[in-house]
């Protein structure tokens, strides 16, 4: 049997790809695991929820977190996804000079339509192993979120759904109460 080995990119290389061209600005793509993913299609619903998500956030969370929309993350040398949502800590300049990194994360969410086993199989370990303490998808057929806490090397320990009528309250936030329903259009 004829092993074939991978070639993984890191950080450094995968922006020195954008910058030079070689991945244009219009791809959507994000580096995973040191492999360039391509993200998938944003569809009305996808995009609707995920500006009603966000600025719904954005409201509860003034003035104590930034609220990013589609923009990077830095969980290690080999991983930079784009969430569709990231809690993060306050920046005065707004992270100019890098990305967050999982210890200036409270939240990170996905919004799903036809990504929901790929959010739950693919982006929630990578989000645990890198201890990202709170990840939620956002479900935009059943009008569901599922949470995801207590990360670990192997998954996060805890994960529950919450249908459109529940509370939630955020783990760095325990004052901050969400609902449900004002996430979704």
């Amino acid at each position: 049997m004829i092993q074939t080995r991978i070639r993984l990119w890191n950080v450094e290389e995968y922006h020195r790809m954008l910058e030079t061209g070689i991945i244009t600005a219009d791809e959507r793509v994000e580096l995973i695991e040191g492999q360039v993913m391509p993200m998938s299609a944003k569809n009305p619903p996808h995009a609707a929820t995920t500006l009603c998500a966000s600025d719904y956030l954005k409201r509860l969370l003034a003035e104590v977190a930034l609220v990013r929309v589609q923009d990077p993350i830095q969980l290690n040398q080999y991983s930079e996804p784009e969430p569709d949502i990231a809690v993060v800590h306050l920046d005065p300049r707004k992270y100019l000079d890098h990305h967050p990194t999982p210890n200036e994360v409270f939240l990170l969410i996905e919004v799903a339509d036809s990504s929901l086993e790929t959010d739950r199989q693919q982006k929630a370990p990578l989000y645990a192993k890198s201890g990202i303490a709170e990840y939620w998808i956002l479900d935009v057929n059943q009008h569901q979120v599922y949470v995801f806490r207590e990360p670990g090397m192997g998954g996060y320990n805890q994960e529950f759904i919450l249908d459109e009528d529940a509370t939630l309250s955020l783990l760095a936030f325990p004052d901050v109460e969400v609902q449900i329903s004002q996430l979704f259009p």
